[in-house]
């Protein structure tokens, strides 16, 4: 992908073929009419277009991009769409409804004249993700032209990525609400950049301190390609081809069928391992009286941003000028285990010492905008494994830009599956964002013959991913069935099973 490509607009597409596999188009096509159909039957109307983002599998680089660094993901099928038609009536009213409306009841809501519509964050309400959309949506327009006013919303949603699943589902219903509010408003093309960078921002707004790579796969993802997604010094992504094998390369995704909802567990999970990056990179910096500019991740520091003064200090090298960034990172592991020693975690008290301030500013500076619940933080482990996965990160894409000769795929396979494998290793043991189940399903595929498994997603639940060969799929599959689905599930029936596991290749990302 040339750098100029960042500014393209998302594709207007007239045929679905362009989005889904010859396989699943004709279950596609009658989704999107079921669609239409349903929203003429709610509002008497057709709708003025559709807006469609999907959910996204991370292939590596996990728990890595709200400290801005590199992380390979890819689009999925699944996805959320969004029918929409607008009026301009005095009063700016959204009327929402949901396909599935037993689960997610319809809503109404009045957009203020200024966009700046009241998102509870402590309350578990679908719509949320929608008045984020709107709300971000509404605050970019009206920063290019103040003269925009908010227009009345007729919107029906269809999402089939699954909540709490680890594949995305809340990324996946902003990035489609922010562009269909986007375009509902002003009715021409709209840049993927900017609406990624939108997205991220609105999806903070409903409690998830969200690090970009969600929303950039789901928009920026070109069918057959991983993307690969960087954050340091701006935002940018470019497609990395898998090489041709024989038998082809696979991804196959298990739903552990635990829920690992991010709005819910946050405080003590998801926000929880950010702040605790955040503070990591504070403390080090400290310690090394070294000055943490602002940035573009959650809190404004970053461990990324800690490297870069880092090597631009006195504290650098003369020949750390010529070191590669997986030898700059291999660097930073060892300042980590020089800086950070107590295992045991640090307390309120001890970082604020440390940062010489008051435990009430350290908890208003870092843990108000995203509530978090901890007595220790875990400092040197998060930074730890934070470089070691960009490392790993790296080699995965040195490895796929620069294939073995033809006849030795096995050989490249084995390294690919052994990085994610550590990864896995890292996620559980020292990142502590698996669980029982997701080990399970890893270590089940590997027996039965996946080259890679880990946990993809925020972890504690969800989903896995695991890189295997098209020939090994159905002896992966029915290792899970019997292992793992039956065991656990005594009860899940075949539609259920059939949910639970997908072979994918990469899917393609935004689309009207």
């Amino acid at each position: 992908m040339a750098p100029q490509s960042m500014h393209e607009s998302v594709p207007i597409i007239k045929s679905l073929d362009f989005v889904y596999e010859a396989a699943s188009l004709p279950n596609q096509q009658k989704r999107w009419d079921a669609l239409r159909s349903r929203f003429s039957s709610l509002y008497g109307q057709e709708p003025d277009f559709v807006a469609r983002s999907p959910g996204r599998v991370n292939i590596i680089g996990e728990h890595i991009d709200y400290s801005l660094y590199e992380v390979l993901p890819m689009a999925i099928e699944a996805d959320v769409i969004i029918a929409i038609a607008t009026s301009a009536a005095p009063e700016a009213k959204v009327s929402i409804s949901n396909v599935n409306s037993q689960k997610f009841k319809p809503n109404e809501f009045l957009i203020p004249e200024d966009g700046e519509l009241d998102i509870d964050a402590s309350t578990h309400e679908w719509t949320n993700y929608f008045k984020a959309g709107v709300k971000g949506a509404l605050g970019l327009l009206k920063a290019g032209d103040a003269s925009v006013t908010p227009r009345s919303m007729f919107v029906l949603v269809d999402g089939n990525v699954p909540s709490g699943g680890g594949l995305s589902s809340s990324a996946a219903f902003v990035c489609s609400s922010a562009l269909a509010v986007l375009h509902a408003h002003r009715p021409m093309p709209v840049s993927k950049k900017e609406l990624v960078e939108l997205a991220i921002v609105s999806e903070r707004a409903v409690g998830v301190n969200s690090g970009g790579m969600d929303q950039t796969a789901s928009v920026f993802s070109v069918r057959g390609d991983a993307v690969s997604v960087s954050f340091s010094p701006e935002l940018y992504a470019e497609p990395i081809a898998f090489p041709k094998t024989e038998p082809p390369i696979t991804f196959m995704i298990a739903q552990s069928f635990v829920a690992a909802d991010k709005h819910v567990t946050a405080p003590e999970c998801y926000n929880l391992r950010v702040v605790e990056c955040t503070l990591a990179a504070e403390v080090i910096a400290a310690s090394l009286r070294l000055h943490l500019g602002s940035d573009s991740s959650p809190l404004s520091q970053s461990l990324r941003g800690l490297q870069n003064a880092y090597y631009t200090s006195k504290l650098a090298t003369p020949e750390s000028s010529s070191w590669s960034e997986e030898e700059k990172l291999t660097h930073m592991v060892e300042v980590v285990e020089e800086t950070l020693g107590d295992e045991k975690g640090y307390t309120r008290e001890t970082i604020a010492e440390s940062l010489s301030i008051k435990v009430p500013e350290l908890q208003e500076r870092y843990m108000t905008k995203f509530p978090v619940r901890a007595s220790y933080f875990m400092l040197r482990q998060r930074a730890l494994h934070v470089f070691q996965e960009a490392i790993r990160v790296a080699r995965f894409k040195a490895l796929l830009k620069a294939p073995p000769p033809e006849g030795s795929h096995d050989d490249l396979l084995r390294s690919l599956g052994t990085l994610m494998n550590e990864t896995q290793t890292s996620c559980r043991e020292v990142y502590e964002c698996s669980c029982p189940e997701l080990d399970a399903l890893c270590t089940i595929a590997r027996e039965a013959g996946a080259y890679g498994s880990r946990l993809t997603g925020a972890g504690w639940g969800g989903c896995t991913v695991h890189l295997v060969s098209m020939g090994k799929v159905a002896e992966v599959r029915k290792a899970w069935e019997e292992k793992y689905y039956r065991v656990k599930f005594p009860d899940i029936g075949d539609e259920k099973l059939a949910e639970a596991i997908v072979a994918s290749e990469p899917g393609q990302g935004s689309v009207m």
